[in-house]
């Protein structure tokens, strides 16, 4: 399109037009012939559905929804792992995962990076992963970090049988991105972690079509900037459908408790929209963080159901006990909420719930 006439216009092309199929109020819905787009080009589709129309004068513009045709859909690779693969990988078929974020975010040395992960795997998390601030900054090496807390990671498996995995977040410059998924895989890492909205689709869509033997999980910092506003921006479920057929298999999708913004029903789609039949595009792990402790593990699970990863972060490490007691009592939380037990009925019997429940409370 132009502001003006063209003598350039043909006949032919009108067939490429979009067509308004619906107003209903202030909504309406547009359809797009497949033809305008590149199949498995995320960036040329991006340009024309979510573009330049965000800048004109006089309109509120926000895209609610999106909805790909199988064909455009197939031309992306999906999740490798998805939940399924997530599960099979972990060796836990159906309760929540549990997992926490290393803190503080930013300031600790390796070795001490490593040692709260090693603390955290050893109280019950399934997983540990790097904030989204962390890269390879001086005071914590990327590559001296994934050796030692690997070797940490060995060392909790040994001792607890469990399966235990590190999500490392490779952001960076896309090539540099790719060095260290491949640093990851050969230092025999399971997981990398994505800044997908920061890094940039086009460059997490590289890494996915590079195939590694790795999950990938994505982490949304930034999205804010794109969601919040309720009539001008892009919604969440979009980004997370994007980021879906991309080839994410976990995705920070809010948690209706805790200290983020999204209310129950924003949190709800996004978990539509990571499970929402598109094809055979594999489903996606919805990953709740943010404020976190055991206390919300009852609610949290009675929202998601099952298929999903709790991660807390001051609500593990913030224990009266420490990092170990919090790994202990979020997953306490866990096994009282897949036995149908009250918080309060199971903590006492379990020490470490009690404590948190008495710090915490309960939602």
């Amino acid at each position: 399109g132009t502001w003006t006439d063209i003598s350039t216009e043909k006949p032919y092309v009108e067939r490429l037009c979009a067509t308004v199929f619906e107003i209903a109020g202030k909504n309406m819905k547009i359809a797009y012939p497949s033809g305008l787009f590149e199949p498995g080009n995320m960036a040329n589709i991006l340009s024309s559905v979510a573009g330049n129309v965000f800048g004109l004068k006089g309109i509120n513009l926000r895209l609610n929804d999106i909805h790909f045709p199988p064909a455009l859909a197939a031309s992306f690779k999906g999740p490798k792992y998805g939940i399924t693969g997530v599960r099979k990988l972990l060796g836990v078929e159906r309760r929540p995962l549990v997992g926490t974020i290393v803190k503080p975010k930013l300031g600790l040395n390796t070795k001490d990076h490593a040692q709260v992960a090693y603390d955290a795997w050893a109280g019950g998390c399934d997983i540990v992963k790097d904030d989204e601030n962390l890269s390879s900054q001086k005071f914590n090496p990327f590559e001296d970090r994934i050796i030692q807390t690997l070797a940490m990671r060995d060392k909790a498996e040994s001792e607890t049988g469990e399966k235990k995995v590190y999500m490392a977040n490779v952001t960076a410059e896309t090539e540099e991105m790719i060095r260290r998924a491949e640093f990851v895989q050969e230092s025999g890492g399971r997981y990398i972690m994505v800044d997908i909205l920061t890094a940039g689709f086009s460059a997490l869509q590289t890494i996915r079509n590079h195939d590694f033997n790795l999950v990938i999980h994505a982490h949304r910092a930034g999205h804010a900037a794109f969601t919040k506003n309720p009539v001008h921006g892009i919604s969440m479920p979009v980004i997370a459908v994007v980021a879906r057929l991309i080839g994410v298999d976990q995705l920070h999708v809010g948690t209706a408790v805790g200290k983020m913004t999204e209310g129950r029903r924003e949190v709800e789609d996004n978990i539509h929209a990571c499970k929402q039949k598109i094809g055979g595009i594999k489903d996606v792990f919805p990953v709740a963080s943010g404020g976190l402790h055991p206390g919300h593990v009852p609610a949290l699970v009675e929202f998601f159901g099952t298929d999903l990863i709790c991660q807390a972060g001051g609500g593990i490490h913030g224990h009266p006990g420490g990092t170990v007691k919090g790994a202990v009592a979020m997953r306490q939380a866990v096994d009282a909420a897949m036995a149908g037990v009250s918080l309060d009925e199971y903590a006492k019997d379990h020490r470490e719930l009690k404590q948190a429940i008495e710090k915490w409370g309960e939602d």
